[in-house]
């Protein structure tokens, strides 16, 4: 689920034709309470005019909004 929601925001974002590598990496953890921890490493062509980092933060926040989303629908009580 994390993974897609990054997917589908930086796919909207950038075309793919800039898109020289992407990774994803997701961990989730349950001791205490959910622990969610998100890496993207996104490389895009020297001519894209795309912001890389903020492309990944976002991506990263849209990712954790929807996570919670599903939480809530879910999970609560």
């Amino acid at each position: 689920m994390a993974v897609g929601e990054v997917e589908k925001y930086i796919f909207t974002r950038v075309s793919k034709k800039e898109i020289l590598d992407l990774h994803i990496n997701v961990e989730l953890n349950y001791e205490e309470g959910l622990d969610v921890d998100i890496l993207v490493d996104l490389d895009l062509d020297e001519l894209s005019t795309s912001d890389e980092k903020e492309i990944t933060e976002k991506s990263v926040d849209a990712a954790l909004e929807k996570l919670d989303i599903f939480i809530d629908e879910n999970f609560s009580d």
